[in-house]
């Protein structure tokens, strides 16, 4: 009953900030029309973003403007998808070493904060001069972005193990590879899928944002070219949207994906 009544709740306060957000959105929208500028291209009304969504008129190569963000999102939600998984399973692997081993941990521990301290756009072209091929470097480029929030999350799960736990398992004279396997993986996964709801939204925004630069379709691409002109202006705010709605649920997913690898965990939460 009060799990029934948590998600009762927790719907109605969403219901209630989609709300507030469309009433602000609509007001905005009213105030730069009245301004006498283009709502279109600044701040356009809700119903006109859906009328685009549904409508069948072409807007360029003879496709809709729904066909085109769609047709673009396969190519970028692929290039982040790899990257992102790339860089969980690099990151996971790369805190189990470093937990087996201080010394690599001190030696990798400043490289990987600066690799996060330089920005996504800065990185694309010394990824890309490295790589030599553009599908490659956007994947590079996700993995990497992946790989931080995971290494360090997954980490941090190996270092939280009780110490009672370490002393049971030499009591009864456990090897390492029991260790490992019985008390610190296990015990880690719960602050490894912390991370991957981190890193998948950060994978598709990265993803997006090196096509605005790189060109060769996309949904980045497909952005920038709108933005331009160069087709419907609609097409941005359905990008901008359709991204929005991808980074929530990627986020989302990982914690579903959680709930059914640790049940017990989802029901500790819920008390």
């Amino acid at each position: 009953m009060k799990v029934f009544r948590k998600r009762n709740k927790d719907f109605i306060s969403l219901i209630l900030w989609l709300l507030l957000l469309i009433a602000a959105w609509e007001i905005g929208a009213n105030i730069v029309e009245h301004s006498k500028r283009s709502p279109e291209n600044i701040l356009p009304h809700l119903g006109q973003i859906v009328s685009a969504v549904c409508s069948s008129k072409p807007v360029a190569n003879g496709e809709t403007a729904i066909a085109i963000v769609l047709h673009s999102a396969g190519k970028t939600l692929f290039r982040a998808l790899a990257g992102f998984l790339l860089g969980a399973a690099l990151g996971f692997l790369f805190a189990l070493i470093m937990k087996i081993s201080g010394t690599v941990e001190k030696i990798l521990s400043p490289y990987l904060m600066l690799i996060q301290l330089i920005p996504v756009l800065g990185l694309a072209p010394i990824v890309l001069a490295i790589t030599g091929d553009i599908n490659l470097s956007r994947v590079v480029i996700a993995a990497i972005l992946s790989f931080f929030p995971v290494a360090a999350n997954t980490l941090a799960g190996f270092k939280a193990v009780e110490k009672e736990k370490y002393d049971l398992m030499y009591t009864y004279a456990a090897p390492r590879r029991v260790i490992y396997t019985k008390v610190l993986i296990p015990s880690s996964v719960p602050y490894f899928f912390t991370g991957l709801k981190i890193a998948a939204p950060i994978a598709i925004t990265a993803s997006i944002l090196v096509d605005t630069l790189q060109g060769d379709g996309g949904l980045g691409c497909m952005l920038s070219q709108s933005l331009k002109h160069a087709m419907s202006i609609y097409v941005f705010w359905i990008i901008v949207f359709f991204s929005a709605f991808i980074g929530i649920l990627s986020g989302k997913l990982m914690g579903w994906i959680e709930s059914l690898v640790l049940p017990n965990l989802r029901a500790a939460r819920r008390r």
